[in-house]
């Protein structure tokens, strides 16, 4: 597409969007009487307008029926779940019994690492992204200890070459042969939370089942950004949050998938609960443990009905998109729009001052942006929200916008490109 910088252009192609009518489905935050410019859904989505009559649907339903909700009404509670697993298949490219709602995303990553990385011999090392999110982190590390392993012989961090900011897939594919039979678990972000890179999943699970590994994926960005086709890919298993880009709300409902392939592996090991008990005895109350099939089975305790109830809103919103392939595109379109006014904005100072750090192949990224700034990062960022343009910070120098094809304008992205200009003004009207 042949972008221009002018607000013309831009509300042109927002009149021209197919998608246009789904901004409607959202509230946005105001700021001095007006709409806000939001593009900070990488860390918390808007809310959808569905949201509060769902919830209110639930707290109706306990307060007129209290425990009988689980068995009576148009929801019972004890299926609830079932009725998010069709809309997340489609958004995740996976089987509806690979699919199952619950808890929050580390104590899923939690749970699943305890069934899928199983240290043996020398069958021991962790492949990971360099600089993942300080939750993955975290949580590699207490499991390698809880085998009595320590953290520093058993991580490994892929990182960027010299100079550069982003993982190249060759790099990745290397250290997995490098690794070869050492390697147990490679456990990788969907997409970067610091650099917006899009990982290529599928070639990441090929080469590391080619060596014997299990593959693991954080979609905590990826989830609702990005197709995906975790089934056909083969992965193993993977989490995600769903208060992104699926806009369930602050510390929204997380959920899993466990491939087909091991839905009736025994010898996984697991951490149970009664609510992944066989649905079908749940009720019996039998001593020991016996799974019901599928990532059910992985589910541990009872169903947060309420968060499940923001959760449906926002899924339906997607159902109404006709498919993730026409969010795909416009994302495409809009986060390009925003990388040509960011390189605009460059040529007219003749030199950068906006580094953009994500890849610029749209295949290598979603719907984020980081950017660099030369200097005065902070007062630039602090600019933008001064000017109604919500973005996000990350230390030490980083800007992060993402433009949100669910909810975000081609006006939007001129008006931020606009404010950005002007920042550059002011900054150095002022150095």
């Amino acid at each position: 597409m042949e972008y221009q910088n002018t607000l013309a252009f831009a509300q042109q192609l927002d009149e021209l969007d197919g998608l246009k009518y789904l901004r409607d489905k959202f509230l946005i935050p105001q700021h001095n009487g007006s709409d806000a410019i939001y593009l900070c859904g990488n860390s918390l989505g808007l809310q959808p307008k569905a949201a509060r009559g769902e919830l209110q649907k639930q707290l109706d339903a306990w307060q007129c029926r209290a425990v009988e909700g689980w068995f009576e009404g148009d929801d019972p509670w004890l299926g609830y779940q079932k009725q998010l697993k069709k809309p997340l298949s489609v958004i995740l490219g996976a089987r509806e019994a690979e699919v199952s709602v619950m808890n929050s995303l580390t104590v899923n990553l939690h749970l699943l690492m305890i069934s899928f990385y199983q240290p043996k011999d020398k069958r021991y090392k962790i492949l990971m992204e360099g600089k993942a999110f300080p939750s993955d982190q975290y949580a590699i590390e207490s499991q390698v200890r809880l085998h009595g392993l320590a953290p520093d012989d058993v991580i490994v961090e892929v990182f960027p070459r010299d100079g550069e900011y982003t993982l190249r897939t060759e790099d990745i594919l290397q250290k997995i042969n490098d690794l070869g039979d050492e390697l147990a678990l490679v456990l990788f972000g969907g997409v970067n939370y610091y650099t917006g890179q899009l990982f290529d999943i599928a070639a990441i699970t090929q080469a590391s089942h080619t060596v014997g590994a299990m593959v693991g994926v954080d979609l905590a960005h990826a989830a609702g950004n990005v197709p995906l086709q975790l089934h056909d890919w083969g992965v193993d298993f993977a989490c995600w949050c769903s208060y992104k880009y699926l806009n369930s709300g602050p510390g929204g409902i997380s959920g899993i998938f466990v491939h087909q392939k091991y839905h009736n592996d025994t010898s996984l090991k697991r951490l149970s609960g009664w609510w992944g008990y066989e649905r079908a005895t749940q009720f019996e109350m039998k001593k020991g443990f016996v799974p019901e099939v599928g990532a059910d089975g992985w589910q541990v305790s009872t169903s947060p009905i309420l968060l499940m109830a923001l959760n449906k809103a926002a899924l339906g919103v997607f159902e109404d998109t006709g498919g993730i392939r026409y969010l795909r595109e416009k994302s495409v379109r809009l986060t390009g729009y925003m990388e040509f006014l960011i390189n605009q904005i460059n040529q007219q100072w003749g030199e950068v001052w906006l580094k953009i750090i994500t890849p610029t192949d749209p295949e290598q990224r979603g719907c984020q942006l980081s950017i660099i700034c030369k200097q005065y990062g902070k007062k630039i960022f602090d600019h933008l929200a001064a000017n109604g343009i919500i973005g996000d910070w990350r230390e030490p120098d980083v800007i992060r916008l993402s433009p949100v094809p669910l909810y975000n304008t081609f006006t939007d992205v001129y008006h931020t490109g606009r404010v950005l200009q002007e920042a550059l003004l002011l900054v150095n009207e002022v150095k």
